[in-house]
């Protein structure tokens, strides 16, 4: 069986769909959740905001400026918006838990 054939277990979620634990993200799940959401094949940059995203919510225990990640990697404040249907989109994609209700209202 090919790698791209192999179906991917997906890691359990709450019911918004977002990851119970960050640390089971991968690039190939947030591959297979995009696929699913009917988003198609994750470009490179998406797939870098993802990363991005992720290592700042690392790095500040929680939902970091949205802007400033896109600042980070040279690109427009609501590049979030630009190559994901929303920035919750994105986050959900990224792997990281649910930011709850009042941050979810601003994504």
């Amino acid at each position: 069986m090919d790698r791209e054939d192999a179906v991917i277990e997906l890691p359990p979620m709450d019911a918004d769909g977002f990851l119970l634990d960050p640390q089971r993200w991968d690039e190939a799940l947030a591959r297979r959740l995009a696929q699913l959401d009917g988003l198609g094949e994750l470009s490179g940059d998406q797939l870098e905001l993802l990363e991005c995203l992720r290592e700042q919510y690392f790095r500040s225990g929680g939902l970091p400026a949205l802007p400033h990640v896109c600042h980070l990697k040279g690109r427009s404040p609501v590049c979030l918006n630009e190559l994901f249907p929303s920035a919750r989109e994105a986050w959900r994609l990224a792997g990281l838990p649910n930011p709850g209700e009042e941050a979810k209202a601003y994504m």
